[in-house]
């Protein structure tokens, strides 16, 4: 850097606007997006450790993109350079990367490569950047207010992590202009002025979560202010409302913005909400959306949200728009209202999207050929017999005569299905009557009824329609078909746990008990801006882990503490100077036999930030259906067998055994003892199938003995053989049997609570 670089940069400290001057500096100073730089979080600890990876900042104006980039430049061991991608060509590309080999070739320096407007790059500059992205030459740092999902070339977005930024909250924006008014050096903490609370406050809430609008507004009111008598400049509400005369609405008619408040709206109508779906019109329409386009959405969605539940809404969403072209605006705002509150609360039906599985069938299977009775008679009748066996239905009573109309290999495929709303809600009944009469048709014509149960197994019966055993044994089937692996019940019950969590983008998650990470993996996929933290019980949880974790990038991969529950604040607590609360605490068999579940709750509900989430699921054995109850025991003389059984039985009922002395609506009041608002309870019931393992089998009938193992958990084994005295071995040995032969079939029980730190 020249003497006159040095000159330059110390003339633009003092005379550059009072944002470009309060931009922060440090991490410790930056105000604002705590959701990706809160304590413990994946940015926060990339930037601190000087571990990072490509990345690319994405959100609104003013939200402390750049300000961000220009910290980690500060921070970093890497030389950084930056560019702009609206004043920037290939040329600066290939010098900037020219540079960065040279760095890295003599002194091993890594370089840093920040892009200002990356989106403003076209495809040959983002291409040219892309292998030095990829091989590790530059590590580039890209700022966006466009979804970079779209503007961004995609090769150059899977090559980066995405951090959206939001918009500041009011009291973040308070905190800037008051760190600004303060500040002697780069502020106003020199002069003598004082702006009035509720003039700081307009300037915070009409700046729209953009801190630069806030501190640009704050400057004009502060320069063009004169002094008082005594010296003091006085900023009051109405010099505040002058310097920031009109909220800006961020909306761009091509861009994220545009997209995410249409989508907004359709969800309010669909959620039959008409105030909130009002609103979202209101601000497409004050930004300046073309009302057009907000009726072209509503006829769609009288079709495709309201459809038959009320054929009304199409009449009255296309009648809005005609009459909008008729008046225009601004009388046209009426027809607009009308036509979004007419829908926002119309019955609902998306039964239309039978279309779609009608579609489907076709692309998926062989075309059929068209009955030859729904053929055109008026062409082939008489050489090709076409249209001869057509029932013509208006001249049977009611209108209707059974006859086949779909192909033969689809005959019993079901498509269309009526929901219980509104005008569609007396279809069910009409609809249902008639496919059931058809198929009563069909089977005295030969037909399967395999068609019925299976969706459309081609081809005639093998056994007349007339066995009853027929109808009989493909149903039977057909439920053996559905019936659910464990794989797949552990798939549906991660599923529910993150529909309940609600896990997003910027959270904090936590996996309270990894296991070998049936939650984890899918936390890291939802949390990819906040991160996650996980607890493994041992090595060999941990390896496999960190196994799954080297196929993801360092930045990405979960922070795991290895020990038990009752040490995880501790565990925590020596990777994180700071206090790390998480907005979601998943923990997934966490409780089992240990006596103390309550204290246990407890732990984790005060690792939670305000308004986070501890979502709980329990495997509880007094909900589940008896294992020995689902065995044969014909082997057995019945008195011995009833023993059995009512040996079970006594061991589930054991009010001093912590594995079963509790249920869902314990966990809940734990829950609330630890301060906690429970917001759903439920149970979900599972069948498996699974074998009896010989280690289980040794459980029930080793030597008795009761201990607590090395988490504290309760162990009581040898039970069934204390209960059963002289007859144990006999009933061990049919045990032992069964196991070799056969598998076990159960329901069992898990309890889901989801609260919320209040």
């Amino acid at each position: 850097m020249t003497l006159f670089d040095q000159a330059r940069e110390k003339v633009l400290e003092t005379q550059a606007p009072l944002a470009a001057r309060m931009r922060p500096r440090t991490l410790e100073a930056f105000v604002g997006q705590r959701h990706v730089l809160g304590p413990g979080r994946l940015l926060r600890r990339a930037i601190q450790a000087d571990q990072l990876s490509s990345l690319i900042f994405y959100g609104p104006p003013g939200t402390g993109k750049t300000t961000l980039a220009r910290i980690i430049a500060n921070t970093t061991r890497a030389h950084f350079t930056a560019i702009n991608a609206v004043l920037a060509g290939v040329a600066d590309i290939r010098q900037a990367v020219a540079e960065a080999q040279t760095r890295l070739g003599e002194r091993g320096e890594r370089t840093i490569l920040f892009v200002d407007e990356v989106h403003r790059f076209n495809k040959a500059q983002q291409d040219a950047l892309l292998p030095h992205v990829e091989n590790g030459t530059v590590i580039l740092i890209g700022a966006t207010t466009e979804n970079p999902y779209f503007e961004v070339n995609k090769p150059l977005v899977s090559r980066s992590r995405i951090f959206e930024l939001k918009p500041l909250e009011e009291s973040d924006i308070l905190s800037v202009m008051e760190r600004a008014l303060a500040d002697p050096e780069r502020g106003y903490g020199r002069k003598r002025v004082r702006v009035e609370p509720d003039a700081l406050e307009h300037l915070a809430h009409v700046a729209n979560g953009d801190a630069r609008a806030a501190l640009n507004a704050l400057e004009l009111a502060v320069e063009t202010t004169e002094p008082g008598r005594d010296g003091t400049l006085v900023v009051d509400l109405a010099v505040a409302e002058e310097s920031i005369q009109r909220k800006a609405v961020l909306y761009d008619k091509e861009g994220d913005a545009h997209f995410d408040a249409i989508s907004a709206f359709i969800k309010s109508l669909r959620g039959s909400d008409p105030d909130a779906a009002l609103y979202w019109m209101a601000r497409m329409v004050y930004a300046g959306e073309d009302p057009r386009f907000i009726f072209r959405r509503m006829i769609i969605f009288a079709a495709e949200d309201v459809g038959l539940a009320d054929p009304n809404a199409l009449r009255v969403a296309v009648n809005a728009a005609q009459a909008f072209d008729y008046v225009g605006m601004p009388e046209g705002r009426f027809h607009l209202a009308e036509a979004c509150l007419y829908l926002a609360t119309a019955a609902k039906s998306n039964s239309a999207f039978a279309f779609f599985d009608a579609l489907a069938a076709v692309e998926a299977e062989r075309v059929e050929e068209i009955p030859q009775h729904l053929k055109d008679a008026n062409r082939d009748a008489e050489g090709l017999g076409h249209g001869r066996g057509y029932l013509y239905p208006h001249a049977y009573r009611d209108h209707w005569v059974a006859q086949q109309y779909l192909p033969e290999g689809l005959q019993g495929r079901v498509f269309y299905e009526p929901t219980p709303m509104g005008y569609e809600a007396g279809l069910q009944s009409r609809v249902q009557q008639t496919r059931e009469a058809a198929l009563a048709a069909l089977r005295e014509g030969g037909y399967a009824l395999a068609l019925h149960f299976a969706g459309g197994a081609p081809g005639p019966a093998e056994s007349s329609a007339a066995d009853p055993a027929a109808g009989a044994s493909v149903e039977a089937e057909w439920r053996m078909r559905g019936r659910s692996t464990l794989d797949e019940q552990l798939g549906l019950l991660r599923e529910r746990i993150f529909q309940l969590a609600d896990v997003q983008r910027s959270h904090l998650v936590l996996d309270a008990g990894a296991g070998t990470g049936l939650l984890t993996w899918e936390a890291v996929r939802r949390a990819c801006e906040g991160g996650v933290w996980v607890r493994v019980n041992d090595d060999g949880e941990a390896l496999a882990i960190a196994q799954q974790a080297r196929l993801l990038p360092a930045l990405a991969a979960p922070v795991v503490v290895q020990g038990p529950l009752e040490a995880l604040p501790a565990l925590i607590a020596e990777r994180e100077r700071e206090p790390v609360r998480f907005d979601r605490i998943l923990a997934r068999n966490v409780l089992g036999r240990a006596a103390n579940k309550s204290e246990r709750i407890g732990l984790l509900a005060a690792l939670l930030a305000p308004r986070g989430l501890l979502a709980l699921a329990e495997g509880v054995p007094r909900l589940g259906e008896r294992l020995l109850a689902g065995l044969d025991w014909s082997g057995l003389p019945k008195a011995l067998a009833a023993r059995v059984l009512a040996a079970e039985a006594n061991i589930y009922a054991d009010p001093a055994d912590p594995m079963v002395n509790w249920d869902d609506a314990d966990l809940e009041r734990w829950c609330r003892d630890a301060g906690l608002e429970p917001l759903k309870r439920e149970v979900l019931r599972h069948p498996v199938t699974f074998a009896i393992a010989p280690e289980l089998v040794r459980r029930w009938f080793g030597a008795p003995r009761e201990e607590n193992d090395a988490a504290g958990a309760a162990v009581r084994e040898g039970r069934l053989a204390a209960l059963l005295g002289d007859e144990a071995q006999r009933v061990r040995d049919y045990l032992e049997r069964a196991a070799r032969e056969g598998t076990v079939r159960r329901t069992t029980a898990v309890a889901l609570v989801v609260a919320a730190r209040v």
